[in-house]
């Protein structure tokens, strides 16, 4: 056996003949030639794609140290499945890296052979090649697909898959009847069969199960053959498929008719294995005779071997599942009247809301994964019932909790405009539903669009059941998220000021969503350079958070990390650095090393690092595995990415990897007008820092245009006071100081000290760094007593904070000028 076998369903006994399209096949994946690309199985439905590449897999096992078994009918799936593997190639698991960094370092180690060279990845029932361009796995293992898209063609080395031969037809036959069938009536049967090998299958199982005779079967089959050919069937699926079928289930219904209903209802959830707790319950409304079968375990046991016995579904004990092949859900769902279709849709519906847990939290997500599959298939969206609306949006909450936003948007997405044709614009789930796409929609960086849908929302929530309505403060505290991400910061501090109250006045002062709100206002608070109110306000929304057990784990990290973030902009770096590499530990290990929450704390670690300044090595490894995760989860564009990016930046500029910080810093500044718009402040913060890197590469005159650009920017969005201006403003007085314009420098920092004062306080690190810096330009113009005087005033500042062994410390000491640069915070 391999040293590692995952997934790989169960050897079939029965399994007959192909021996040439086997060879074929070993002898196109043994090749040098045609080693290096991916090998497909291609062949309509019912042809025997799976089974061959099942044989394949146990027949040459021995060659390989590791099979894994990787379905693949729907792409969002696949991923979860390699990332499944990353444990037996002695990575981290899952829980600690996360579904896309560990699905991406178990390709890394299939490429590089370590630890197994000898490698085989069976992707099961693929569609389109573009659904796993980016999960094929490179490197001397093997890749095995099974599809039925003649597409693959182009870019595998395909071996199609037929119908049986005829001797394969028979030799299948007389293994899965055995002694019960001559070589004669095995011939006549695979004739009027097509020789389909599942069509066979259908036809062993059943006379197998029965006793039936040949004759029996074939004028059986005749008949339905021509009662189906004279109902102008479509002819999608063989028409000897569907009469085989047709018999199997007939049969099945007079032994145990009960197995037949279970079946009808299972051709209405997704083709993936179908949870067997979905069977536990009975939900309110399911139809009789399901909800009679579902009350009865002993029955319902039967019901599902019966249906594995018949060939008709998968039964695994093992990962206690049932599946149903997509061929035969599909003519078992043409076989049923649509108004009896929508019946069965409905208790599918009910069952898997029955199955779901009542929220979304780290111990549910498994839970929420194992259902995803059916969500579409299973066209949920399509209900009616409030019960199964709330539980699609509850899966999009899943979604969004767990990182998945492209996911997300595209279910909520047809989820509402489904809603929409028949529901009043009042409708709580529709309300539900486009604050959750909002959501969405910001975290994908879409700000406008994210605005638009919380202004409508909140409106009409107010307008139809008043301001106090649950709906109207969810888009109310979305609504200043909105306004933060458009660069309003004082207008979204107003108004989170104002929906804090509301929260008080509604839910009291130690409810959730008051906490929420409340954590909402401490970053208003941090956006308007009042880093004591945010530290204190994030606190508490921190420790009233984790006072509630039903608090989620990314709520109470974004309150925990605000802290860390507020904590260092009020200048006590080594506190944040502790505070922050707890917070950043806890994201890891509660929601995995790629969730975006865990992201942004370690940006905000790195960047606390770095103004320590004591470990700038663990900054740098740091930020640069955060910013290389952000930019495969959500591409260079992202608002979370460029953050990362300029964290980065800052931090290859401290170290002097000077040449690497200006192309990161440039192309970023690039980039920040797409995610923000051009008048943001968080655009004109980082062209400051571009402007600091042309001064170090000694283009102050580029440096001052630039600073002056991004200091009229900030002035005009934030006003003079702004910590961001009053970075700018020290940078520029720098600027003017290295041109030669002593005067206008000193003129420029004696009017920021003093707003600095008021603004961050006298013992600021900004504040420092803006005083000794002016310290050296009062010198150099001759008021050597005012530069004595600041610079003494200065270093004792020093000495009460950060120390003089601090970088700050050490440069002011030196009479050189100290740059301070700006890192975006979220909004």
């Amino acid at each position: 056996m391999p040293e590692v076998w995952g997934r790989v369903p169960q050897r079939n006994k029965n399994f007959t003949g192909r021996e040439e399209l086997l060879n074929r096949l070993r002898a196109g994946i043994s090749s040098e030639v045609t080693a290096v690309v991916p090998h497909a199985l291609q062949g309509y439905g019912g042809v025997g794609k799976t089974q061959m590449a099942i044989e394949y897999a146990h027949r040459f096992k021995g060659d390989y140290d590791l099979v894994w078994w990787v379905p693949s009918d729907q792409p969002a799936l696949v991923k979860p499945t390699l990332a499944a593997l990353a444990p037996h190639l002695g990575l981290p698991p899952v829980s600690s890296m996360g579904i896309e960094e560990a699905a991406n370092a178990v390709l890394d180690c299939l490429r590089r052979g370590e630890p197994y060279a000898r490698w085989l990845l069976i992707f099961d029932n693929a569609d389109q090649p573009e659904d796993l361009r980016d999960n094929l796995p490179q490197g001397d293992g093997h890749v095995l697909i099974t599809s039925r898209n003649n597409r693959w063609e182009a870019v595998a080395a395909t071996v199609a898959v037929n119908v049986f031969t005829r001797e394969e037809s028979i030799e299948f036959l007389k293994k899965r009847v055995p002694r019960a069938i001559t070589a004669e009536d095995a011939g006549r049967l695979a004739d009027e069969l097509g020789d389909l090998p599942l069509a066979l299958e259908q036809a062993g199982a059943l006379q197998a199960e029965t006793g039936i005779t040949v004759q029996e079967y074939l004028e059986l089959l005749a008949d339905r053959t021509s009662q189906l050919l004279a109902e102008g069937k479509p002819t999608e699926y063989p028409v000897s498929m569907t009469a085989a079928w047709k018999l199997s289930v007939d049969s099945l219904s007079e032994k145990v008719p009960e197995a037949v209903d279970l079946l009808r209802c299972c051709a209405f959830f997704g083709p993936e294995p179908i949870p067997r707790d979905v069977f536990v319950r009975v939900p309110e409304g399911v139809q009789q005779p399901l909800a009679e079968l579902l009350a009865d375990p002993i029955r319902l046991s039967k019901a599902i071997r019966e249906l594995g016995r018949y060939a008709l579904a998968r039964v695994d004990s093992k990962s206690r599942t049932v599946q149903i092949h997509r061929l035969i859900q599909a003519l078992l769902r043409d076989e049923i009247a649509e108004p009896a279709q929508e019946r069965l849709r409905d208790d599918v519906h009910r069952l898997l809301v029955e199955a779901a847990p009542p929220d979304v939290g780290p111990e549910t997500w498994q839970r929420f994964a194992d259902l995803l599959g059916h969500i579409e298939p299973a066209e949920v969206g399509e209900s009616h019932d409030p019960k199964v609306r709330r539980f699609a949006i509850t899966v999009v909450k899943y979604l969004y909790e767990i990182g998945d936003y492209s996911l997300a948007r595209r279910l909520v997405e047809q989820f509402l405009d489904r809603w929409a044709r028949d529901s009043s614009e009042g409708d709580p789930e529709i309300l539900r539903g486009r604050f959750y796409y909002a959501n969405v929609l910001r975290a994908l960086g879409e700000f406008g669009a994210a605005y638009d849908i919380d202004s409508v929302g909140l409106e009409q929530a107010e307008r139809i059941v008043g301001a106090e309505y649950e709906d109207a403060l969810r888009f109310r505290n979305s609504l200043g998220a909105d306004l933060r991400a458009r660069g309003d910061f004082r207008q979204a501090l107003e108004h989170d000021r104002h929906s804090l109250d509301l929260h008080k006045q509604v839910y009291g002062p130690n409810h959730i969503s008051t906490y929420l709100v409340m954590n909402n206002l401490a970053l208003g608070y941090g956006l308007n350079s009042d880093y004591a109110h945010a530290r204190d306000l994030h606190q508490q929304a921190y420790k009233g958070l984790t006072a509630h057990s039903s608090a989620s784990t990314p709520s109470i990290l974004n309150a925990w990390n605000g802290l860390a973030r507020a904590v260092r902009l009020c200048g006590d770096y080594l506190e944040a650095c502790d505070i922050g590499e707890d917070v950043y530990s806890y994201g890891v290990s509660e929601l995995t090393a790629e969730h975006p929450w865990a992201l942004r704390s370690g940006t905000d670690l790195a960047i606390a690092y770095r103004r320590l300044g004591e470990d700038l090595d663990s900054a740098l490894e740091l930020s640069q595995e955060v910013h290389g995760r952000f930019v495969r989860l959500y591409g260079l564009n992202h608002p979370d990415t460029l953050a990362a990016a300029m964290c980065l930046a800052n931090i290859q500029r401290t170290i002097g990897e000077k040449e690497a910080a200006f192309e990161l810093a440039e192309d970023t500044v690039r980039r920040y007008p797409k995610a923000y718009g051009a008048e943001h402040p968080y655009n004109y913060g980082c062209i400051g820092n571009l402007a600091i890197l042309h001064r170090v590469f000694g283009d102050s005159a580029s440096a001052r245009e630039l600073n002056e650009r991004a200091l009229a920017g900030l002035r005009n969005v934030l006003g003079h006071d702004h910590h961001y201006a009053l970075t700018v403003a020290t940078n520029l007085a720098s600027d003017l100081a290295e041109l030669g314009e002593l005067d206008d420098a000193v003129r420029l920092g004696e009017g920021t000290l003093r707003r600095l004062k008021v603004t961050l306080g006298d013992e600021h690190p900004m504040t420092l760094a803006c005083a000794a810096n002016l310290s050296v330009d009062l010198e150099k113009a001759g008021r050597k007593d005012e530069a004595s005087r600041l610079y003494k005033e200065t270093m004792d500042g020093y000495v009460r904070t950060l120390g003089l062994d601090h970088r700050d410390a050490v440069v002011a000491a030196e009479r050189r000028h100290l740059d301070f640069d700006f890192d975006p915070p979220p909004i």
